[in-house]
């Protein structure tokens, strides 16, 4: 394997995508905890920025500090809180029909919208990666989008990785309802968007200079990083193989084998 471009220095901040960079299913990746302990103890900010909105935050802060990292709640960013966040800008108190998970909805309720299935009663649908997607859920969306209702998505995710593979995500979910009501969705508001940029440096507290993205997606991960001016690292330990940076338009900063080649 040829060489590839590693960091030479320590930044101030560190922002980690999760699934397929820090860890796949329930196991850390080779040298994700110690990387994150020693980032630590050299006194950077750590964060972790995930588009899966099917577990709430305190559910990946206890995960991570299960598997050795251990991790508060504030730092951890999901797609369903900035969603949380992008509803109650414009829509506050808002109807919804959420095609997603419990987690998703369950903060929905939290930010103070109401979720309902009857489709005329609906202001905006949110679509979501949903392993309970039946039939029924579609035939709401179809007719509450029909009848006027805005459409927006948590992330633009084409699969997520789990051991062995990976699992259809979002993207599968709004090409559905786009194909079926022939529109397209309004926003998505997962990585790479501005709305998750904006909620990521205002956790961080630091300027984007100062700051590392780090995933395994070109698309999302280190798109969202270069579009906000940090440094990005491309870990290779989950979607996206070595192959593939030859023929894609978004290049990042660096790129890992393992997570401790973020360390100089």
């Amino acid at each position: 394997m040829s060489d590839l471009p590693i960091p030479r220095h320590f930044f101030s901040g560190y922002l980690f995508d999760l699934d397929g960079t820090v860890y796949l299913g329930e196991a850390l990746l080779p040298t994700a905890g110690e990387t994150l302990t020693a980032l630590r103890r050299h006194g950077s900010r750590t964060i972790f920025i995930s588009n899966n909105p099917t577990h709430a935050r305190q559910d990946y802060a206890d995960k991570l500090t299960r598997l050795g990292v251990p991790t508060p709640i504030e730092d951890i960013l999901t797609s369903s809180l900035v969603m949380v966040d992008f509803l109650k800008r414009r829509m506050p108190g808002a109807r919804l029909f959420v095609v997603g998970e419990e987690p998703l909805c369950a903060e929905l309720r939290r930010g103070g919208f109401e979720l309902t299935e009857q489709a005329l009663n609906v202001d905006a649908v949110i679509a979501s990666f949903d392993r309970t997607l039946v039939y029924r859920k579609l035939q709401i969306a179809f007719d509450a989008i029909r009848a006027g209702a805005r459409f927006f998505a948590t992330n633009p995710d084409r699969y997520c990785p789990v051991p062995g593979g990976g699992e259809p995500d979002c993207a599968a979910i709004i090409a559905a309802i786009e194909a079926c009501t022939n529109t397209h969705v309004e926003a998505v508001v997962g990585k790479p968007s501005n709305y998750m940029i904006d909620a990521a440096l205002n956790l961080m507290d630091l300027p984007a200079a100062d700051c590392l993205m780090t995933g395994d997606r070109l698309e999302t991960d280190i798109l969202m990083g270069r579009e906000a001016g940090m440094s990005t690292a491309l870990a290779l330990t989950g979607a996206t193989p070595e192959s593939a940076l030859a023929g894609s338009s978004i290049q990042p900063t660096y790129v890992l084998r393992h997570l401790s080649d973020l360390l100089p």
